[in-house]
């Protein structure tokens, strides 16, 4: 096999003699893998020129929800990318990186060393990808500054304060232990959704000032401090567009930005557009032609809907992200990456983005979706069956289930932790036979287990998930009737299928723990082990009180047999997500 740098990607197999060119390293990578592909499909001769839409594609490892992904993960990763022939990875760390000068910086929450961040820089440079940090220099530092000790840093739970010589130096040495692994010399400074900015502290400080006038300033300070370290930054673009909406909405194309806030707006910070809602073209190349009206340059982060659940949806991934880079594609936006974020305790496996970044990849290099070509090419860099990952949306919804608005809905998750005794999602489930849906996904996933090994760990863990679901479905389904019905017969059946339901949900949580602990560093896995223990306490408590109800002890059991609302379906029967746990577990307050 011969190699050479060219002005594209070309794979040529003639005679039993291949050649690749390449215009940059990674691109080698990506060669390799078609050029397998081709020939397993059986080709004798044949040449393949691709070019990429975009200079720069790749993803963004969400390392500060919970889960922070071990070095061996993120090479992993980094070898399934440039298979694909993706070039960019992006390092979001909002405290899990190391400031020697504040010890209480991501204190318990695994956070990188020097040395950690630098052995993966060092890796993804082998073939070609370009690794950069991503840190917060205004919002979304709430877990920083919980510190007794970090506390005269913040102006409100999430935001810092702005304007005091405390928080400019705490950035600086901030950006100083961000950047110092990595050989780029790129950052992204966050500065999104500060929403109460110059509402608590700063507030009761300096009296009301416009939100606009105070990010100017801070971004004024941050520039300056950039400049003196050296650095080319980005950072998220919504508070721009919240500032000019009369409802603080990012996507609001009715009221634009006014002139005199660009203006304002530096020239060398590029501006990130995120966008993981969206489907409609009219929408995003608005919004698109709107950052355009910057002076800065104009990046593009979609989503893998990893935030909604233990099981990532693909339907929306998809559905999202071949509308928005295709409008990226036909209005030039030369630089987009997929987020995955881990809101509300990262419960879906990193693992489950290896799909969707399949189809940033071809989006790129093809400049279309075909979900045959992209479900090959997947077969190939990833050695494992594409409906294994697109049928995980088959955990969050089943027929019927018409989601409302922007956001998937997430069945899996709030059944899995819907209190056995205070069903608040009942009236919105009636009519839906889960208990058999998920017994037939708890099938197939033992399936995929058997026939993938390298992703053993991950389909055994959606196995025993669809089983715990199944079984305690089939609780729900019963539960409530048997009490309003007074059908004792039907109660000592529930109490009966208790010990089946908590050793489920035991296997279920061995089997997260190895599958966390196989791709995570140890911290976080705390708040799931406490959700789930959770549920089998609850389960211990509904056994006891459904066999007072049995033996004839107690003539009901109120919070089951009251009469439910909806809570997530609207009158029009389409529904919206329950994407928080402490909005699943009980209508009462949980802190």
């Amino acid at each position: 096999m011969h190699a050479k740098k060219e002005d594209c990607l070309r794979v040529c197999f003639m005679e039993n003699k291949a050649e690749i060119g390449y215009a940059e390293p990674v691109q080698f990578f990506r060669g390799l893998s078609l050029l397998v592909l081709h020939c397993n499909r059986g080709e004798k001769d044949f040449s393949i020129t691709e070019k990429p839409c975009f200079r720069k594609d790749g993803v963004m490892f969400d390392c500060s929800r919970n889960a922070v992904l071990t070095v061996d993960a993120i090479k992993f990763f980094i070898r399934k990318m440039a298979l694909m022939g993706l070039n960019l990875g992006m390092m979001y760390t909002e405290d899990t990186y190391e400031v020697p000068e504040y010890p209480y910086f991501g204190y318990m929450r695994g956070i990188y060393t020097f040395d950690e961040l630098k052995e993966a820089d060092d890796y993804a440079a082998l073939f070609g990808i370009e690794l950069m940090p991503c840190i917060q220099t205004l919002a979304h530092l709430e877990r920083a500054m919980r510190w007794p000790k970090m506390q005269y840093l913040k102006d409100t739970e999430e935001v810092l304060m702005v304007g005091e010589e405390a928080s400019y130096e705490f950035i600086e040495n901030m950006l100083k232990a961000a950047t110092a692994p990595y050989r780029s010399k790129r950052i992204h400074i966050g500065m999104d959704e500060a929403m109460d900015l110059g509402l608590g502290r700063y507030l009761k400080k300096n009296g009301y000032r416009a939100s606009t006038d105070i990010i100017s300033h801070h971004l004024k300070r941050v520039r300056e401090i950039l400049k003196k370290l050296g650095l080319e930054a980005m950072m998220w673009s919504d508070m721009y567009f919240r500032i000019a909406s009369p409802s603080h909405s990012y996507y609001d194309l009715k009221n634009p930005i006014p002139q005199s806030v660009i203006d304002n707006a530096p020239d060398d910070i590029s501006l990130v557009y995120w966008d993981y809602y969206n489907e409609d073209e009219s929408v995003l190349s608005g919004m698109i032609k709107q950052h355009r009206r910057f002076k800065a340059d104009t990046c593009f982060a979609g989503g893998i809907w990893t935030w909604c659940g233990p099981a990532t949806d693909y339907d929306k991934s998809i559905n999202t992200t071949v509308a928005a880079l295709d409008q990226c594609r036909k209005l030039g936006v030369s630089e987009v990456f997929a987020t995955a974020w881990g809101d509300n305790g990262a419960e879906a496996n990193f693992l489950t983005v290896l799909y969707g970044l399949q189809l940033y990849a071809e989006m790129n290099y093809t400049g279309e979706y075909n979900p045959k070509e992209l479900a090959d090419r997947f077969n190939i860099t990833c050695r494992t069956d594409a409906e294994c990952f697109t049928n995980l949306t088959m955990f969050n919804s089943m027929p019927g289930m018409e989601p409302l608005g922007g956001r998937p809905v997430n069945a899996a998750k709030f059944m899995l932790y819907q209190d056995p005794l205070i069903p608040l999602f009942e009236k919105d489930m009636e009519g839906f036979e889960l208990d058999s849906h998920y017994y037939k996904l708890a099938e197939q996933y033992k399936i995929y287990a058997d026939e993938y090994p390298e992703y053993e760990l991950l389909f055994k863990y959606y196995a025993d998930l669809a089983r715990a679901l199944s079984l305690k479905c089939r609780w729900h389904g019963r539960a409530a009737d048997c009490v309003r019905n007074r059908d004792k017969k039907q109660a000592v059946s529930l109490v009966d299928s208790v010990p089946e339901i908590v050793s489920a949900i035991r296997d279920l949580k061995n089997t997260w723990l190895s599958l966390w602990d196989s791709t995570n560093k140890p911290y976080g896995f705390e708040i799931i082990d406490l959700r789930l223990g959770g549920i089998v306490s609850r389960f211990e408590t509904a056994q006891l009180k459904m066999k007072q109800f049995a033996d004839g002890n107690i003539d009901d059991i109120p919070e089951l047999s009251s009469e439910k609302l909806l809570y997530t379906k609207y009158d029009n029967g389409k529904m919206i997500g329950s994407y928080v746990w402490s909005e699943i577990a009980s209508a009462c307050k949980t802190y």
